[in-house]
């Protein structure tokens, strides 16, 4: 049988990836010290691989055929790989994460110019390098190895991390000056898997498959009644991500309407659905859409 090696990230994004891939259809299961877990697909092989990593040395020399890992570390790596496709998601929410220049509340830095002569603590080395470069300025960057929200004021003057909301900046009483780069996951390939026709067919489908399900995440489906009289003032204020789908019932002048909608505005669009007439209004959760 064909065989995909896969990679998946260790660390603050294995969760969340792991989660879209079971909403997907693929369920992993891990066992506590493993670093290959299981798959419902025997033409799958998992392995566990710090995101740091994954681009380069893995997915690059063929060790993985595919995997998963942010955009940062593609950068960061200088990864000669096929990016397959974009998945919007992070640790927590369905959004980009960002790598940010931050210091302590009381520094005197509120602008990357103010770094010159400076020391930054980071994991993003040569990102950060390239980011100073940009904007004219000779700073030192050092390595750091972990709890680099602690290196500032005594070992660092500002530092470069990766955050998503901004609350755990701001607890260690932290002042964000400046974004260094977006970061979303990809998922990769190495290039001479993405060569092989089955390979790239089986990564195509996993890519569909989980865009899918993170458009999805932010999507409900609604189901109604509506008279005859009342469908046209309906469908005026029913939003839709093409058309919705209207179809007779058999009470003669009575249609069944069903459409999908973002989330975030259904609260407010059922009291207006119920005020031009509709009836028996049903919402639903989806697991996948599929443009």
């Amino acid at each position: 049988m064909m065989k995909l090696k896969l990679g998946i990230p260790r660390g603050s994004m294995e969760n969340s990836t792991i989660k879209w891939f079971g909403k997907a259809g693929y369920n992993i299961t891990i066992s506590e010290r493993s670093y290959y877990p299981r798959i419902n697909d025997d033409s799958i092989e998992i392995m566990i691989v710090r995101p740091q990593e994954m681009a380069y040395p893995y997915v690059q020399k063929g060790v993985l055929d595919a995997g998963i890992t942010g955009e940062d570390w593609i950068r960061e790596r200088n990864a000669d790989v096929v990016e397959v496709t974009e998945l919007v998601y992070s640790k927590q929410l369905t959004r980009p994460a960002r790598w940010v220049l931050a210091v302590k509340d009381e520094s005197n830095i509120y602008s990357v110019e103010d770094l010159n002569g400076k020391t930054i603590s980071t994991e993003l080395v040569n990102v950060t390098r390239e980011y100073l470069e940009k904007n004219g300025v000779k700073a030192n960057v050092e390595f750091s190895y972990g709890a680099t929200e602690v290196k500032v004021p005594y070992l660092a003057d500002a530092i470069v991390e990766i955050t998503e909301t901004g609350t755990s900046l701001r607890a260690n009483g932290l002042r964000i000056v400046d974004t260094v780069m977006s970061t979303t996951a990809k998922l990769i390939a190495n290039k001479e898997s993405w060569q092989d026709e089955w390979k790239r067919m089986k990564l195509q489908n996993i890519a569909m498959l989980l865009k899918g399900a993170i458009i999805a995440e932010s999507k409900v489906g609604l189901k109604m009644n509506i008279s005859k009289e009342n469908l046209s003032a309906l469908l005026k204020i029913l939003p839709s991500m093409r058309n919705p789908t209207v179809s007779s019932l058999s009470d003669e002048g009575w249609y069944a309407v069903d459409t999908v909608i973002d989330e975030s505005v259904v609260r407010d669009l059922i009291l207006e659905l119920k005020r031009v007439g509709a009836q028996d209004i049903i919402e639903y959760p989806l697991n996948k859409v599929i443009p």
